[in-house]
């Protein structure tokens, strides 16, 4: 199978990379500064471990690839921008083409299965940093993060399990889940915090507020039915197996919400995450304030370009 990757930034670029290192072939749809870096200086992916370039075909959008009948799309754009990404891909694409969801949030499978028939759910447990214009920062060494996946709304078959096999070959740890959207709503709970971060610099001295906003997420997938697992479950998959580090003598910058504002891009995923919480509480009537506070203050951010404290991760 061949790859194209579909927003070459930070999870999507260096995946894109460690699949090209494994032998697989890559296309990358990358825009702006970055598409123009990547296209002359190729792909630069730096590691704890050592640092890489790959010069691999870059598209600015589905309209410059040139489509396979064998070809999955790694779809890892923001929340934000899929919709419109998505709609350029279904200009292009075979609507049989497997579309994986390498995002955070839970929107993304159901608006892909509005136009694509195959359609994957990817829970990403994976530091990665994109700042400069043809540059990203795996930040865990020596797996740079766990991609387990699944067929939605649920199932497994052939192209997840040959997915999630050719993660494992780019040293990612992935395993086959018919329930991946159980993970991907624990996952939704733990981003909660990323627009406290993007704001503050830190989650640090932010505890109280973090639990409430964990609250509120719980208490909407309750109302809701939504099952999800739980902490303990999710502590016990990841073990030790992400190990952040240094890269070039720098920790991590922070989450992707933080890298966002320090880009001045102008947008935030704070609806998709926060907003998402917001949504299904006013759909069920259970009060969510602390995450519709925090999802306005990320946007507010974004709006103004305001750049965000340093801090770092959490």
């Amino acid at each position: 199978m061949r790859f194209v990757v579909y927003g070459a930034g930070a999870v999507g670029g260096v995946l894109g990379g460690l699949l090209a290192g494994a032998g697989y072939p890559v296309v990358l749809i990358a825009r702006g500064a970055h598409l123009d870096a990547i296209r002359r200086d190729g792909l630069r992916v730096l590691t704890p471990d050592g640092e890489w370039a790959h010069r691999l075909p870059t598209a600015a959008g589905p309209h410059e690839v040139d489509w396979r009948p064998d070809d999955v799309v790694l779809l890892a754009v923001k929340s934000m921008d899929t919709e419109a990404a998505l709609r350029a891909l279904a200009a292009h694409a075979d609507p049989g083409t497997a579309v994986v969801c390498v995002q955070n949030g839970v929107a993304n499978e159901r608006a892909a299965l509005r136009l694509f028939e195959n359609v994957y759910g990817v829970c990403v447990m994976f530091p990665a940093t994109h700042l400069t214009p043809g540059v990203v920062v795996a930040n865990s060494a020596p797996v740079p993060g766990i991609l387990d996946i699944g067929r939605y709304p649920d199932g497994v078959d052939k192209t997840a399990i040959a997915v999630a096999e050719a993660f494992r070959a780019a040293t990612f740890h992935a395993q086959p889940r018919p329930d991946i959207m159980r993970w991907k709503y624990a996952k939704l709970l733990m981003n909660l915090g990323n627009a406290v971060e993007a704001v503050h610099g830190t989650t640090a001295g932010h505890e109280d507020l973090l639990r409430r906003l964990r609250a509120e997420g719980e208490a909407v997938l309750r109302a809701a039915g939504i099952a999800y697992v739980s902490a303990e479950e999710d502590r016990r998959r990841r073990g030790t197996i992400l190990r952040v580090r240094p890269v070039a003598g720098q920790p991590r910058a922070g989450t992707s919400s933080w890298q966002s504002l320090a880009r001045g891009t102008g947008t935030v995923e704070a609806d998709y995450l926060n907003g998402e919480v917001v949504l299904l509480g006013r759909v069920h009537g259970v009060p969510t304030p602390d995450n519709e506070r925090v999802r306005q203050l990320a946007n507010q951010y974004a709006r103004e370009r305001r750049r965000p404290p340093e801090g770092g991760a959490t």
